[in-house]
């Protein structure tokens, strides 16, 4: 599998995929104030969790940075098919390498089924236990900084406008991603002095 980072096939496209979530749409009321005597008013924490949930899906682009995202209110066959739609949309030419983790939906009757009528489009699972073989998931840490990090949502139109902002922001300073750790700086000889006592 890193033989399609370091030396992809001629013409194909290597795309590390994978969902991110359940992101949950979460309020929080202001700051408390101070009352008027100078002291910190105190109340109940009041905090609401929303009954929608959020899942994010992504598609790295390995060659050029390149990020294709989508929301979905549920991680199924159905919703991973739309997003391998857009991924093969946004790839038109050559044969489709899919990097990603072995859940059901990945793997299911449904989703080989639909396969079948995609042959550009061809899976490479990552073993069990070995997530950090997944480029996706280094984007992911990069994206929650971006996107997710301090924020408050009122519902999923929410995480999806924030999402679609994130990813163009990243898209718009993509670089190649690299499989492996860079070569080490060149250290310069400091000058060596000698001290006669």
């Amino acid at each position: 599998m890193i033989e399609l980072y370091t030396c992809p096939p001629e013409g194909a496209t290597v795309v590390c995929a994978d969902e991110l979530g359940p992101v949950i749409p979460r309020t929080f009321p202001p700051a408390p104030g101070w009352s008027p005597d100078g002291h910190r008013t105190k109340s109940e924490v009041d905090y609401g969790r929303g009954p929608e949930k959020t899942w994010v899906y992504g598609a790295l682009r390995v060659r050029d940075g390149h990020e294709l995202t989508m929301t979905a209110s549920s991680r199924n066959s159905a919703f991973y098919q739309q997003f391998l739609q857009k991924v093969e949309a946004a790839n038109p030419v050559g044969d489709i390498y899919v990097v990603t983790d072995n859940l059901s939906s990945h793997n299911s009757l449904s989703t080989r089924t639909w396969l079948e009528d995609h042959p550009r489009i061809r899976h490479v699972f990552i073993p069990v236990g070995a997530c950090w073989l997944n480029l996706q998931e280094g984007w992911w840490r990069i994206f929650r900084k971006a996107a997710l990090a301090g924020q408050s949502f009122a519902g999923p139109p929410e995480i999806e406008q924030a999402t679609r902002l994130a990813t163009s922001q990243l898209n718009a300073r993509a670089r190649p991603w690299i499989w492996g750790r860079p070569a080490p700086p060149t250290r310069l000889v400091r000058r060596r002095y000698v001290y006669v006592v």
